[in-house]
């Protein structure tokens, strides 16, 4: 697909091929949200040299005119996604909304700021105990913490064996996420510790039913997502014809919890792109 960005690929399954058909017939009145990490940038071993794939921006640029509106999704704070993804002051982009945190911030193109709430105070409790809780697993060498305010996260992607130490990990985060009142969301090779009620699927169907959709696509690629993919599911069903909605998995069958539910599957963020670039010309 990424060798012919004219071609629009086919969904395989019938609600996908409503959902396109919608965005097709009445595109300003389709919402396009999308993931950021390994979908609008290729997944990285160290998260803070994520960049946008080179040709997302002019992709959005290229869509957003032609949609009732263009969203970021993600679980990075939404200030940082906004200079990774280089989305500030690009024309075509003036309406671009990214929702940060899994929704709890929110920066918009127009006012160039972001809104957030008060940190959990759970967080900074989980982020002081972290290193002894590592030390204490002898998993501190293969594993990177990150900051990110809003919530903390435990990447594995380092170390020798990856899955084993991320496997390893996951009940002693449990157990510490809950004792400070916050959940563990894992990812690929991440775990990160966040307060309850803040995720991907009430932050998007949230935005539909501000922005008055009609039709909605989403795109992503981890497990993050699913609360997405199901808020588009339960869009569907929805009042007496339901929201339409198409869900593409970036990164083919490598989260088969995200794959099996798509009406779309593609590469990865090089072919989430061209995809991207092929609507847009189609609309």
């Amino acid at each position: 697909m990424g060798s012919h960005p004219d071609h629009l690929p086919t969904p395989t399954t019938p609600a996908g091929l409503e959902g396109l058909a919608a965005i097709l017939a009445r595109p300003d009145r389709a919402v396009v949200a999308l993931d950021f990490d390994g979908t609008l940038a290729d997944i990285v071993p160290d998260p803070e040299q994520a960049r946008a794939h080179p040709g997302a921006v002019a992709a959005l640029a290229a869509l957003a005119p032609r949609v009732a509106s263009v969203a970021v999704i993600t679980g990075r704070p939404a200030d940082v996604a906004v200079r990774y993804g280089g989305f500030a002051g690009v024309p075509g982009l003036d309406r671009l909304v990214v929702l940060g945190h899994y929704g709890a911030e929110r920066w918009d193109a127009v006012s160039g700021t972001v809104h957030a709430p008060a940190p959990h105070p759970g967080v900074a409790a989980v982020r002081a105990a972290l290193p002894g809780v590592l030390h204490g697993l002898d998993a501190w060498h293969g594993s990177w913490v990150e900051e990110k305010g809003q919530a903390v996260a435990v990447h594995t992607r380092r170390a020798d064996d990856p899955q084993a130490v991320f496997d390893a990990l996951r009940a002693p985060l449990g157990r510490l996420a809950a004792e400070h009142g916050l959940i563990v969301e894992p990812g690929r090779l991440v775990l990160e510790l966040r307060p309850p009620g803040m995720d991907k699927g009430v932050a998007l169907a949230e935005y539909v039913r501000e922005t008055d959709a009609e039709s909605v696509l989403y795109a992503g690629d981890d497990l993050g997502d699913l609360a997405a993919f199901a808020a588009v599911e339960k869009l569907r069903t929805e009042g007496p014809d339901g929201i339409p909605g198409l869900l593409v998995c970036s990164g083919g069958a490598e989260v088969p919890e995200l794959a099996e539910r798509a009406d779309l599957l593609v590469p990865g963020p090089s072919d989430v792109v061209a995809f991207l670039s092929a609507l847009a010309q189609r609309l």
